[in-house]
């Protein structure tokens, strides 16, 4: 089963984490990233660029709106993603509470429901 690991944590600057704690975090992701794929269970791994950086799209009544920033004003910004591909919920919950970001913010667990590969829509569940 294909779970997405959701890290939610308070969007810093690297001057405002400083360079210590950059360069913690960073061996720190490598490391789980490193045992995700080591273990076999890593589909993919994503870091998003700053919140600032996201355009939002809505399309009402016929008309796009294009929005600069985050669409939400929240003090925890969705940071990145990994998609794993574990046997249950208890295995992705393992997973997660090894990730780095459990420990300053909030990692959510989501089932996937369906994925495009190979040119059609396949069911993960």
């Amino acid at each position: 089963m294909r779970y997405t690991l959701l890290l939610h944590y308070p969007e810093m600057s690297e001057a405002e984490l400083g360079e210590d704690a950059l360069n913690q975090g960073k061996a720190a992701f490598d490391a789980y990233a490193k045992e995700l794929d080591a273990a076999g269970v890593l589909a993919s791994a994503e870091v998003l660029q700053p919140s600032g950086t996201s355009t939002t799209v809505t399309l009402r009544e016929g008309s796009m709106r294009i929005q600069d920033g985050p669409f939400a004003d929240t003090k925890e910004q969705l940071g990145g993603t990994f998609v794993i591909d574990v046997p249950d919920l208890d295995a992705a919950l393992a997973w997660a509470e090894k990730c780095p970001a459990a420990q300053w913010g909030t990692v959510e667990v989501r089932p996937s429901a369906v994925r495009f590969s190979d040119g059609q829509w396949q069911s993960t569940m």
